[in-house]
């Protein structure tokens, strides 16, 4: 069995040659699998029970290691990565073995997860659509030559910066890129290895792989507003403009120190990075600038989709821009993927609480989009251990679908009779809804998107191949 090693160099060279249709086909392996695990399809191998559980070790330098080991029919993975986690308690930690997916049954009544779909069809056919969405869209898209919001970089200009003096929350001072640093480890069914990854550019990329699913399927994303400044922030732009360029008009990026975001801008505007830049418009917004707050509530406003990649402690924008009569009168995507410990949070709880109080449609219904009941996850288990957003607010298993649930509805609404209305109503929610994901990362993503990586990258002979490992 051949071996091949990629490296970080190596990796982000073939990540960086991708196109739209290879992105698309890798993405489309990482949803089956996705699909697959919710679903519980013993055949594929990637169901939810056929993963072990991960672990944590936490040193006495401070440094958490993670192992996330993962399995398909054909492949078998271990994902090794360490990260500079400060406050943290040396020692072990292993997930528990609570059935959470059993706990989801019994509290909402559902047997299986092909029910709990048709449950979640239920929970949103009560959704109503803003007609004035359009409207506000427009007025919001059309106010963009008076523009409050100062552009880093236009047309190719030059992006002049000063020393900041605000570092965020990342752990080193100086350096915008703070990936955990670690590798996936790849073995086929017989346990003989095949691929070794360097993860610290494989896990921005698989993340934002996934949170663009949901992306791809809505039907409006003329504006993104992006908080944080490093890897996974530039892999959820380069991807959200890979795949729907043509759609989007504006980029925000927010970040607390405006020197990383220039240089973030700076990297997107390289000369190699034309294809896939368009003519899009990018600003650079920071805690910096003299009226932040002001300037952030204008650019939440517009945003259409709203993408978190901070390992923040603390909400990255105040509830009420969100929650508020006006914050409701469109609905949004909002991922966030930054934090990944329980002690760690960047949406306010006031947010996913206003999202799982469903009421029923009083007289003004129309002037907002209503709000699902559900927030939206990769790993209902994880998530519910590990997601600071969904630990805070108090989020009930009843109230979490899995991303892989949504990506089966097409599947299920074949199987189901009578059921088209509330179909209708769930394609609507996905499409112009307000849909909340929260997403803490599994070995299982790693060990799909790398084993396609591997092949690609023996076809464009990439990588050192050791022929008998």
């Amino acid at each position: 069995m051949p071996l091949t090693i990629i490296s970080g160099a190596q990796l982000r060279s073939l990540l960086y040659s991708l196109d739209r249709d290879q992105v698309v086909s890798i993405q489309q392996s990482l949803g089956n699998a996705l699909r697959d695990y919710s679903v519980g399809n013993q055949d594929s191998g990637c169901a939810a029970t056929l993963q072990p559980r991960r672990t944590a070790v936490t040193r006495l330098c401070g440094r958490t290691t993670l192992f996330m080991p993962s399995s398909t029919r054909h492949a078998i993975g271990m994902k090794v990565i360490s990260l500079q986690d400060k406050g943290g308690t040396p020692g072990c930690e292993v997930e528990t073995g609570d059935d959470l997916r059993g706990l989801k049954r019994l509290t909402s009544g559902d047997p299986g997860s092909r029910d709990s779909v048709t449950s979640l069809s239920s929970e949103v056919s009560d959704l109503s659509f803003s007609s004035q969405e359009d409207s506000t869209e427009r007025s919001s898209s059309t106010s963009s030559d008076s523009d409050p919001l100062p552009s880093a970089s236009v047309d190719n200009q030059p992006i002049e910066t000063g020393l900041s003096k605000t570092m965020g929350a990342w752990p080193a001072a100086g350096s915008r890129d703070t990936s955990p640093q670690g590798s996936v480890t790849l073995l086929d069914d017989n346990s003989l290895p095949f691929g070794l990854i360097n993860a610290e550019e494989l896990t921005p990329f698989r993340t934002a792989l996934t949170s663009t699913m949901i992306f791809n399927k809505r039907k409006r994303v003329r504006t993104i507003v992006v908080f944080g400044a490093g890897k996974q922030a530039y892999w959820h732009i380069r991807l959200a403009l890979i795949l729907r360029r043509e759609d989007i008009k504006r980029v925000f990026i927010v970040n607390r120190s405006f020197e990383r975001a220039a240089e973030l801008l700076q990297e997107i505007y390289a000369p190699d990075n034309s294809s896939w830049r368009g003519d899009v418009k990018f600003s650079a917004v920071s805690s910096e600038f003299g009226e932040y707050q002001r300037i952030l509530a204008d650019a939440i406003n517009k945003a259409d989709a709203i993408f978190c990649c901070t390992p923040s402690h603390d909400p990255l924008f105040p509830a009420e821009l969100l929650t508020s009569r006006e914050g409701r009168r469109k609905g949004r995507l909002v991922i966030a993927i930054g934090s990944y410990k329980p002690h760690m949070a960047e949406l306010h709880p006031d947010i996913l609480r206003e999202e799982v109080a469903v009421r029923p449609p009083h007289r003004h219904f129309h002037k907002h989009v209503h709000r699902s009941g559900v927030i939206v996850v990769d790993s209902l288990d994880a998530a519910m251990k590990e997601a600071g957003e969904l630990i805070k607010a108090d989020i009930k298993p009843h109230q979490v679908v899995e991303i892989g649930e949504l990506l089966m509805v097409k599947d299920v609404a074949k199987d189901l009779s009578g059921a088209e209305d509330d179909q209708k109503q769930l394609r609507e929610w996905v499409e112009r809804g307000n849909v909340i994901f929260k997403g803490v990362g599994l070995g299982l993503m790693d060990l799909v998107t790398g084993s396609d990586l591997v092949e690609l990258a023996r076809a464009r002979k990439i990588g050192t191949t050791v022929e008998e490992f």
